[in-house]
């Protein structure tokens, strides 16, 4: 039986037992407790968790989210839970103040808010990449964005990252296919 995840800009994709467990790892480790085996055990808890349901079942990132915190929390790691809450605050706080400049020559200046998912976008279409792929390129170029630590963006530096990464990417892909 599949497991979908339910984005939270509404579109769906396949649940991945690696993201649960590297949002485990992280917490622990944010929280000063690295420790990989409890990581892998609580991974294993939310996947079989999610998995014992009906068939074909979606739940929400949200949903993930709350649940990675109760079992943080009710195995005594409350730091960890605490750290992945303050995170994920901490993102959606950014992605909320970051506003994206559109001031080509051919329009008029405008301001819009800040969306991974219009990278995802663009890079479907231009690219013909699959959404798992995009979803990767477009989260790399919002670490990069987020590390600027700045809350104006001109829309062509975006373009111009999101370029870098999408040719490192096929470069990293094409050698990859060479060597295999």
């Amino acid at each position: 039986m599949r497991v979908r995840v339910m984005k939270t800009d509404g579109t769906a994709e396949p649940y991945l037992h690696t993201k649960v467990l590297g949002t485990f790892h992280h917490a622990l480790s944010a929280a000063g407790e690295p420790n990989l085996y409890a990581a892998e055990q609580m991974a294993q808890a939310v996947t079989y968790y999610l998995h014992s349901g009906s068939s074909g079942r979606t739940v929400t990132s949200d949903e993930i989210h709350l649940m990675i915190q109760a079992v943080l929390h009710d195995t005594g790691h409350c730091a960890a839970a605490e750290a992945l809450n303050q995170h994920r605050m901490q993102r959606k706080l950014l992605r909320k103040r970051i506003e994206v400049i559109n001031d080509s020559a051919h329009e008029s200046p405008c301001v819009s808010a800040w969306s991974k998912s219009v990278i995802v976008e663009h890079l479907m279409r231009r690219h013909h990449l699959n959404r798992p792929l995009a979803r990767a390129i477009a989260g790399q170029v919002e670490e990069k964005v987020f590390r600027m630590e700045i809350l104006r963006i001109r829309r062509e530096l975006i373009r111009q990252l999101v370029e870098n990464e999408t040719e490192a990417l096929l470069r990293a892909d094409e050698q990859l296919n060479i060597t295999l």
